[in-house]
C-alpha cells in the first residue's frame, strides 16, 4: 500500500488518483498508525512551507515520516513535498523543515521571468534514476512553485532545470526520491515516473 500523506493542504486527490491509474493501490492517510504500516509513502503538497510543517506536527506525523525514512522504506516527495526534505526554508521568514537532507529553500530572484514559475519545463536528468527508467534524458515536466531547494551536498540533485538559472529540480538519496515538478499533472512521462516509483521493492 502507498500512503499519501494528509496534512491538511495540497493536491492529495490527484496524486491518489494518479497512481492508481498505473495500478498502485493509494490511499490518503493522516494518522500516525495509518502512516507507520504504509509500504511507500508520498508527500505531496501545495501551500506555504510554514503551515505545512504545522499541518505535520499537529497531526503527530513528523516522527512517522522520519522513521519511514530511517527503515529505507520508499518515500516520494512532490513539489512542496520535496521542499519539506530540507533544513530550512526562508518562506516567509526562516522556518525548520524536517531536515532530512541538508540545504535551505530559497526564492527565485526578481527579473524578467514571472513568479511563480508554472508551466512546462524540461528537466535534464544527470543520473539514471530508478524511478525515470523509461522516461527520455531531458522530458517536458509540468511546474507550480516559487522557491526551489538548494543541496549542501550537490550529489543528492539528480536532476536541473533552467529558469533564469539552472535549479535542482529532484533529488535522491537512498530511498528518498523528490520532485519539485507534480508527476501528477505531467501527462504520459509523470505517470512513468510514479509507476516506477510504485513498482520499488
Amino acid at each position: 500500500m502507498i500512503a499519501v500523506v494528509d496534512y491538511g493542504m495540497g493536491n492529495l486527490r490527484s496524486v491518489q488518483k494518479a497512481l492508481e491509474r498505473v495500478g498502485a493501490q493509494a490511499k490518503l492517510v493522516e494518522r500516525p498508525e495509518e502512516l507507520e504500516a504504509a509500504e511507500k509513502l508520498v508527500l505531496p503538497g501545495v501551500g506555504a512551507f510554514k503551515d505545512a510543517m504545522e499541518g505535520l506536527r499537529d497531526r503527530g506525523l513528523i516522527g512517522p515520516i522520519l522513521r519511514h525514512i530511517r527503515e529505507s522504506r520508499p518515500f516520494l516527495g512532490i513539489c512542496l513535498g520535496l521542499q519539506l526534505l530540507f533544513t530550512e526554508s526562508m518562506e516567509d521568514g526562516l522556518h525548520d523543515g524536517l531536515d532530512v537532507i541538508h540545504g535551505r529553500v530559497v526564492r527565485f530572484p526578481e527579473n524578467h521571468l514571472k513568479i511563480p514559475h508554472m508551466g512546462w519545463n524540461r528537466v535534464s536528468f544527470k543520473k539514471d534514476v530508478p524511478i525515470a527508467r523509461g522516461m527520455p534524458e531531458a522530458p517536458y515536466m509540468y511546474f507550480v512553485h516559487s522557491y526551489y531547494v538548494c543541496p549542501d551536498d550537490p550529489s543528492v540533485t539528480v536532476a536541473t532545470t533552467d529558469y533564469g538559472s539552472e535549479f535542482t529540480s529532484m533529488v535522491w538519496k537512498d530511498n528518498i526520491f523528490a520532485t519539485q515538478f507534480h508527476p501528477e499533472k505531467s501527462q504520459a512521462y509523470g505517470l512513468t515516473l510514479l509507476r516506477n516509483f510504485a513498482g520499488l521493492c
